[in-house]
């Protein structure tokens, strides 16, 4: 037998590590079935598309859907920006977070929405009536999980009646609707068609 490996010849150590590289590629293999299947796995789920052609539909079917849906909420809100007019959905959301706020932090956060939306010629004033606006402010008093709940209501009554009816119209529903293919006749006859027309005859006649 050899003494060491001082006296193996130089193609007897080049043989060693070899067998040796082998034997750590095949102990490390099965580690790696699972990492290359859970990329795959992680691949397909990327290139999945969402259910979107159903969920354009449900949006054209009622208000609700839209609002009830975070997709929808989002496509909405685009919308609004571009008729500038996307304070109304920043303060329905701001109601919604209000809501969730500890009742020790709610009389703050009821303050700094009222600044923000409600006060006259607030930064982001939202279109309220005289009446709704001053039952907010004196429900700042209290400031309990129901402060904004009048006036919430008011703002999602009038995008409904008002912006909703647009938004059916815009292009990027129109586009989401095209690539969806016609809807099933029963979905058809539900859905809520849209009303061309400027904002300003729209809020005049709500």
């Amino acid at each position: 037998m050899c003494r060491g490996l001082a006296t193996l010849p130089a193609t007897c150590l080049k043989s060693a590590r070899d067998i040796k590289h082998k034997i750590g590629f095949l102990l490390q293999k099965p580690d790696l079935l699972p990492d290359s299947k859970n990329v795959k796995d992680r691949s397909i789920q990327a290139d999945r598309v969402p259910d979107g052609p159903s969920k354009v539909q449900k949006w054209k079917e009622s208000f609700n859907n839209v609002m009830n849906s975070e997709d929808g909420r989002t496509v909405f809100a685009d919308f609004l920006k571009s008729e500038f007019s996307q304070e109304n959905m920043e303060f329905w959301n701001a109601c919604e977070d209000y809501k969730k706020t500890p009742l020790n932090k709610m009389v703050a956060k009821a303050k700094q929405i009222y600044e923000e939306f409600v006060e006259a010629d607030s930064p982001n004033e939202v279109n309220l009536d005289s009446a709704t606006r001053e039952e907010t402010k004196q429900n700042l008093q209290s400031a309990g999980p129901s402060c904004f709940h009048e006036a919430q209501m008011k703002i999602f009554t009038l995008m409904e009646k008002d912006s909703y009816r647009r938004f059916l119209c815009s292009k990027r529903i129109q586009d989401l609707s095209a690539s969806a293919g016609p809807p099933a006749p029963q979905e058809a006859s539900r859905g809520v068609g849209c009303v061309p027309g400027s904002r300003k005859a729209l809020m005049s006649g709500a």
